[in-house]
C-alpha cells in the first residue's frame, strides 16, 4: 500500500491528544510502549516525540518530521500485511514520522531516516517502526538540508 506523507487540515482541528501507542517499541527502544508527541510552534516543522516506559519515570526524546513538504518525491510503500496489523484501510489513515539525527556541532548536517520511520494510524493512534517495501529508493541517512561545503559525492549519494 502506497501511504501519503502529506499533512491534513484536519490534522490541525484535532485537540493536542498526541499519545501514540507503540505495542512493540520502536527499533532499539522495545521496552517503551507509549509516545507523546510535542508540537512546538517555534520548532515546527520538527516535532518532540516523547517515549516512556509504562510504570516508570525513564524518558526518551527523539525529533521527528511529518515529511510531506518537506523531502521532495518521498513516497513511502508498506506491506499489506504491515497494513493489515495496523488497521489502517486507507492511505489516508498513516502518518508517517521519521526520526531526525542531528550533530551536536553541526545541525546544518541534519539527517532523516526515510527507509524505517514510524506508521501510525490516525484512528487508532497505534504506530509500528517498519522498513518501507519501497526501502531501496531511500536512505537511512538523507540530508535534510544540502551542505554547500561537502563534497559532491557526499550530495548525490
Amino acid at each position: 500500500m502506497k501511504v501519503l506523507p502529506e499533512l491534513y487540515p484536519t490534522d490541525f482541528d484535532a485537540p493536542p491528544a498526541n499519545e501514540i501507542l507503540l505495542p512493540q517499541g520502536i527499533i532499539g527502544f522495545g521496552s517503551y510502549k507509549r509516545a507523546e508527541l510535542l508540537y512546538l510552534p517555534d520548532h515546527l516543522p520538527f516535532l518532540w516525540m516523547k517515549l516512556g516506559q509504562p510504570n516508570s519515570a525513564d524518558l526518551l526524546h527523539f525529533i521527528v518530521i511529518e515529511p510531506g513538504g518537506i523531502v521532495p518525491g518521498y513516497e513511502p510503500e508498506i506491506f499489506d500485511e504491515d497494513a493489515l496489523q495496523l488497521g489502517i484501510q486507507d492511505p489516508t489513515e498513516a502518518m508517517i514520522l521519521n526520526i531526525v539525527t542531528l550533530k551536536r556541532q553541526q545541525p546544518v548536517e541534519a539527517t532523516v531516516n526515510l527507509i524505517g520511520p514510524l506508521v501510525v494510524n490516525r484512528r487508532t493512534r497505534t504506530g509500528r517502526q517498519l522498513v518501507i517495501s519501497n526501502y531501496s529508493r531511500y536512505s537511512a541517512h538523507h540530508p535534510l538540508a544540502e551542505n554547500a561545503q561537502a563534497p559532491v559525492y557526499a550530495r548525490t549519494a
